[in-house]
């Protein structure tokens, strides 16, 4: 019988096992409760439910069991917020990205699903890539009119604490965040092969080894922008722009953008957790994080 998914060979030929994991979960607004509409969950993918405050928005703790990511390891999420409902996502620990054999790479793809009214938090907790990593991600979101979203993606090369030194690999980061079918943001990074040379530059991190990228759509962005440059101080920056009438929400609805680098996850935490609660006020920071 063929596979559908044909295992990576190692260098000496011999086939690999991969992991693969699949995890779908939709939440619906009942009796003023975001509630569990549909759970669907296979291989190394586990979605969690802790207990949370009445009106809280439901949490959902994403869990890879395989322990990690390398070369030629499928992972993907599927997520939807009902009409009205609020869901807060983030992961049980960093995911790990170790070296891959050969050519072979990664893939993570994430699907985000807003409806009219609904609310929705991104907070994975570090994505720490290892030398000759090769991982590719791919984010889609699709927007209703009136939904709130916030978006969260920090990455960090190698653990500066286990003295662990990234030199080479391949990082590619693809997200389409749309309105009503209307692009409202668009970004692809690409690093590599040389990270460490790349990462030096002034014009990329300046040295540092951990850097977030920060988004949030939705009515009161700008609003919170003073506050949310204040908290960034000198590791990044942030700005804002209104999303044009008719593309999407129309007048009244901005999308916020705020890019950070840190010299270790230490201090890029240091700055994601109080910016976090500034732009997630409903929801606060996930209990998963360790602060």
């Amino acid at each position: 019988m063929t596979s559908l998914y044909p295992l990576p060979k190692a260098e000496g030929g011999m086939a690999m096992q991969r992991t693969r994991g699949a995890g779908r979960l939709s939440v619906k607004l009942s009796a003023g409760q975001s509630r569990i509409d549909r759970l669907f969950q296979e291989g190394s993918a586990r979605i969690r439910l802790p207990r949370v405050a009445r009106g809280a928005p439901l949490e959902a703790v994403l869990i890879n069991t395989a322990g990690g990511l390398t070369g030629g390891d499928r992972m993907e999420w599927q997520f939807e917020a009902g009409e009205g409902a609020a869901l807060l996502l983030a992961t049980q620990a960093c995911e790990k990205t170790y070296k891959a054999q050969g050519d072979s790479e990664a893939r993570v793809s994430v699907q985000l699903k807003l409806n009219a009214g609904s609310s929705l938090a991104w907070l994975p907790q570090e994505t720490i890539l290892f030398d000759r990593a090769r991982l590719a991600r791919s984010i889609e979101v699709d927007m209703a009119p009136g939904a709130r979203l916030l978006m969260v993606e920090p990455v960090v090369y190698g653990r500066l604490a286990m003295r662990e030194a990234v030199t080479e690999g391949q990082f590619h980061d693809r997200w389409r965040i749309r309105e009503a079918g209307h692009l409202v943001h668009a970004e692809d990074m690409r690093l590599g092969p040389m990270i460490a040379k790349a990462l030096s530059r002034p014009a990329v991190a300046n040295g540092g080894l951990a850097m977030a990228t920060v988004l949030m759509i939705a009515p009161d962005a700008e609003a919170r922008l003073a506050d949310a440059r204040r908290l960034v101080g000198g590791c990044g920056g942030a700005s804002h722009m209104m999303i044009p009438p008719g593309a999407g929400q129309g007048a009244g609805t901005g999308k916020l953008l705020a890019r950070i680098v840190a010299g270790d996850s230490y201090e890029l935490r240091k700055v994601l957790v109080p910016l976090i609660r500034l732009l997630n006020p409903a929801g606060g920071m996930p209990k998963v994080w360790s602060i």
